[in-house]
């Protein structure tokens, strides 16, 4: 009777968390679809009296939304792969190549995790601006080409694979070229298919770097955009979440359809046996 009780008191503060933490993201869903009024009453209005789609029209109407969504995704997609390319390379050395130093090397690239990005940002701005990249794709995408999260990530997911199949090839002639392809990729896939949800979604809502080397509207990503509902005389707040649901829904999109690989990445290497 104890433990039935326990287990129905962390599920009601399971609930009760999980609803505090969705609250935010039902009240902006909900908002974007009020009309003005409905928006700007008090208290506050939980749910929409109609479909008003006409806040997410006027969000289309008075900035070029189109054109953000395009650079974030361009942005996103581009990291995504060159981290998923460089990761797996780099996972791939310190797994299945013998080099002199490769443990030193290892600690000292997972050091730099520890290192804040707020810390490199000025170097960085200083590079990108010395090479021409200001207000450029080269410069949104470079440097976050390489993770170290991501690296880490995939060599404790290719410590896991048997080594009899590496043994099996090396005795059938392969090198580590046909390996990485024909055995780590394929069987990698989870780790992967982890590492581009966390990479895209962590591309998708970067704002510091896009609001520092970018000045025009084309070069603008989708979260840069959204502050330009926001005028100096007056915020219409219906406007603002309307803009802000736009750039949710493909995070939220991707993060449901990519939990469940996210979750099983994330703890690969945690239990042994």
């Amino acid at each position: 009777m104890t433990t039935r009780l326990q287990q129905t008191f962390v599920y009601i503060l399971l609930i009760i968390c999980a609803a505090l933490v969705l609250y935010p993201i039902f009240y902006t869903f909900s908002s974007a679809l009020m009309t003005p009024e409905e928006a700007s009453a008090y208290p506050p209005h939980f749910l929409p009296g109609s479909f008003y789609l006409g806040s997410i029209i006027a969000v289309f109407k008075l900035v070029p939304i189109t054109t953000f969504v395009t650079n974030s995704l361009l942005v996103s997609i581009l990291i995504t792969l060159g981290q998923l390319i460089t990761s797996s390379m780099a996972a791939y050395a310190f797994t299945n190549i013998r080099f002199i130093g490769k443990a030193f090397i290892f600690a000292l690239f997972m050091a730099t995790m520890m290192i804040p990005w707020e810390v490199t940002i000025i170097p960085n701005y200083l590079t990108v601006k010395k090479w021409d990249w200001l207000d450029s794709m080269q410069g949104l995408t470079v440097p976050f080409l390489a993770t170290a999260f991501g690296t880490f990530l995939l060599r404790q997911f290719f410590l896991q694979l048997p080594k009899e199949l590496f043994e099996a090839a090396r005795i059938d002639g392969c090198g580590h070229f046909r390996m990485f392809l024909r055995i780590v990729l394929p069987l990698g896939r989870p780790a992967l298919a982890t590492l581009a949800v966390y990479a895209f979604l962590n591309a998708w809502n970067m704002y510091l770097w896009p609001l520092l080397i970018t000045n025009s509207e084309a070069m603008r990503t989708v979260q840069i955009g959204i502050a330009m509902l926001q005028f100096e005389e007056l915020t219409v707040w219906n406007l603002v979440l309307a803009g802000v649901s736009i750039v949710l829904l493909p995070s939220l999109l991707l993060l449901v359809l990519g939990l469940k690989q996210l979750v099983r990445g994330l703890t690969a290497g945690a239990v042994k046996g």
